[in-house]
């Protein structure tokens, strides 16, 4: 439709050879990043309201900036946060080598529980990379004006943080142009 509009016509054969050219590329970079000994693990939840109702994202992001997984639940206990590392382990394969979340008890009772030979550091501060992962989603959130169900929300951030993970820039010392070109790829 959106080329239609500019005048050029194309057929439905033809974007399924674009999709059969183009779509293994996009599966393989939209793969999640294989994990590593020296991980770092940033937790966070996030309060989200659904038809009036409090529901919280549980995210994990490593040191890189790259979301490893996202859980949307009901509650804010030590259930709930045992259920994300959890899954964060079956994802990842291997626990990570420290894992930093804030002062929320739920992650400590937790971590003891499911794994209890990683360090942990609960600290507001060292926080930040989990805390500022939410704004893309507040921001399309706001542009949503919210979300209808927990399910839609989940399917949401599934494909949104897959699709985001591209454009992180891999953590490094390069410049503010090396950055913007890599998000150009």
């Amino acid at each position: 439709e959106m080329l239609l509009e500019r005048g050029i016509v194309v057929s439905y054969e033809t974007v399924r050879r674009w999709a059969l050219k183009f779509g293994p590329e996009y599966a393989r970079r939209l793969r999640r990043k294989r994990p590593s000994r020296c991980d770092i693990w940033h937790l966070d939840e996030v309060v989200i309201t659904i038809a009036g109702e409090t529901h919280w994202l549980w995210r994990a992001v490593d040191q890189d900036g790259y979301v490893l997984d996202e859980i949307v639940q009901a509650r804010r206990n030590t259930k709930a946060a045992k259920r994300l590392l959890k899954r964060l382990l079956k994802k990842q394969g291997c626990p990570p080598r420290r894992m930093i979340t804030d002062k929320l008890g739920s992650y400590a009772a937790a971590r003891r529980q499911v794994m209890p030979a990683v360090e942990h550091r609960q600290h507001k501060g060292l926080n930040n990379r989990a805390e500022n992962s939410h704004l893309p989603l507040r921001r399309r959130e706001q542009a949503m004006q919210g979300f209808r169900s927990p399910g839609g929300l989940q399917k949401f951030v599934s494909i949104f943080s897959a699709v985001r993970n591209l454009f992180v820039p891999p953590h490094s010392r390069r410049s503010a142009l090396a950055t913007h070109l890599h998000r150009l790829n």
